[in-house]
């Protein structure tokens, strides 16, 4: 934390001169949020006389930098597809055109890939009535792609296309590719905005509580949770298992589970857990109750798979398929142990990532959008909108991507988990 304490201050562009054509309420840059508000690590501080690490509190700014006439913006949406991306490229939009007077806003296809000469792809030029609609959609207009570009050449296209502000829609490797570009654009000494906007379904960025579509996919997996009980129930033994979403964070499946009720086992990759104590449960719940639903998140238990190896386009290890491995390690059980059993797997990942996003994810989508635009005509760069103690907030880039946001195995978030699945905690190793 001493390390991420330093970089809390958000980076400007310069002193913003201009008067801001948005009315009402203004927000100073003196305006902050606790970074953390438990007492036992406030107290120190407090002790002390000294203000603790505050994050800087987003909004409308009283000054801008830059002059909406003059001003061009783009935006690429990175990583995989995600509920709410469109609802965010559309409050970019309108926020610039409708609080700023903004007229020019391209959109550059598939990730980063757009910013790179060699995939010769075309900017498209958003106006408000190109993409009043497009929130009913699920996934991105501008589509998307991974891996990282050569960020001279992108940063290239930025000065050459006269581009003041870019809006970077996308997870941690957006994130860092973003970070890059500003140290290009730094080196240069050019007048140039990165904001970042955080896109994981997984909600694993850090200082973030919770990033957009989360809530979609956790409502859309409830569903898919609420079918595989039903079929489990509708068999002598039956066992519903559902892999969720989650490669090193469990969020998806911990709140899924709490959401439905009708999880006896939940594992996410926080948590180890040991086979033959899973099989040996299960069994139990079998003979008591006749039928079972596992969740899993599809990070969990790769410690006892053989990973195919490499990375992909991103640079995330290739995992190895934890609910196959689960079904034929679950059937084999028992049938070696003369137990009959009907086992449905379903696997609604692809589904629920490109589901248009729920009414609230939509308006937190909206939020975020707007106080990205309002960061970025500040002059405010290299940071990423964040949302903290109720509050929307700048975070620095280096910060969002420092480590990783995970469920702690001692957090009342999967202390809930347990007790409400009733799974044993001997079968974890923690």
């Amino acid at each position: 934390m001493e390390n991420q304490i330093i970089d809390l201050e958000t980076r400007k562009l310069g002193t913003p001169r201009i008067c801001s054509p948005m009315t009402g309420r203004f927000i100073d840059d003196s305006e902050h949020v606790v970074l953390n508000a438990n007492p036992d690590y406030l107290e120190p501080f407090f002790k002390a006389d000294k203000k603790p690490p505050m994050l800087e509190i987003a909004g409308p700014r009283e000054k801008i930098f830059f002059d909406p006439s003059k001003l061009k913006c783009g935006i690429v949406t990175c990583g995989g597809l995600c509920p709410g991306l469109n609802d965010v490229i559309r409050a970019i939009v309108m926020g610039l055109f409708y609080h700023y007077g903004v007229k020019t806003v391209f959109g550059f296809p598939y990730g980063f890939e757009g910013l790179s000469h060699k995939y010769m792809h075309e900017p498209v030029e958003f106006t408000p009535e190109k993409v009043k609609d497009i929130h009913q959609m699920g996934g991105t207009i501008l589509g998307s792609s991974r891996g990282p570009q050569d960020v001279s050449d992108m940063v290239d296209t930025l000065e050459r296309m006269g581009i003041g502000i870019l809006f970077a829609i996308g997870g941690d490797g957006t994130l860092r590719g973003a970070h890059a570009i500003v140290e290009e654009i730094t080196r240069r000494n050019l007048k140039i905005s990165v904001i970042g906007v955080p896109k994981t379904i997984d909600n694993d960025i850090s200082f973030t509580d919770m990033s957009f579509g989360f809530i979609t996919a956790v409502s859309e997996a409830r569903e898919v949770i609420y079918s595989a009980h039903t079929e489990a129930q509708g068999a002598r033994n039956g066992i519903g298992l559902v892999k969720l979403m989650g490669r090193e964070s469990g969020f998806i499946a911990a709140f899924a589970s709490l959401s439905n009720g009708d999880v006896n086992f939940c594992l996410i990759p926080e948590m180890r857990f040991s086979m033959k104590s899973l099989l040996k449960a299960l069994k139990e719940r079998l003979e008591s109750r006749r039928h079972a639903v596992i969740v899993v998140g599809e990070g969990a238990g790769q410690d006892l798979i053989e990973a195919p190896g490499g990375r992909d386009e991103s640079g995330n290890i290739r995992f190895a398929d934890i609910g196959l491995f689960l079904k034929e390690q679950i059937q084999g059980y028992f049938k070696n142990t003369g137990m009959d059993v009907t086992l449905k797997y379903i696997d609604p990942s692809y589904t629920i990532r490109s589901m248009p996003a729920t009414p609230y994810d939509s308006g937190f989508c909206l939020l975020l959008g707007h106080h990205a635009v309002h960061a970025g005509m500040a002059g405010k760069t290299d940071m990423v909108v964040s949302h903290w103690y109720n509050e929307f907030t700048h975070v620095p880039i280096p910060m969002a991507i420092s480590r990783r946001k995970c469920i702690h195995p001692k957090s009342r978030l999967w202390g809930n988990v347990l007790s409400c699945t009733g799974q044993p905690k001997e079968m974890l190793e923690i």
